[in-house]
């Protein structure tokens, strides 16, 4: 389910994700069903987008190598020592 805006049915609903305060966020991937450019288990980088946020998408650049919304629920938010932020960051998308 790859949505390029966040456009949804009018309604702001109050999101369930929690932003970590500072840095990059990290998510990993729980739930791909209907979505197939994301995989399994594989960390993502979160790309803000504060009004996606709202109606509970995140903006992921997923393996076709371009950004889209997802459902927030498909990600688990993750902290990862600062090596491995490096070595991600470090990494083209």
């Amino acid at each position: 389910m790859k949505r390029t805006a966040s456009a949804g049915n009018g309604s702001r609903l109050k999101s369930t994700w929690k932003r970590p305060s500072r840095g990059k966020r990290f998510v990993v991937c729980v739930r791909n069903k209907g979505a197939e450019d994301l995989v399994l288990h594989k960390i993502y980088l979160v790309l803000p987008d504060p009004i996606a946020a709202l109606d509970d998408y995140l903006r992921i650049v997923d393996e076709s190598g371009e950004d889209y919304l997802y459902p927030a629920n498909y990600f688990i938010a993750i902290q990862l020592p600062m090596p491995v932020k490096r070595a991600l960051r470090a990494v083209p998308a």
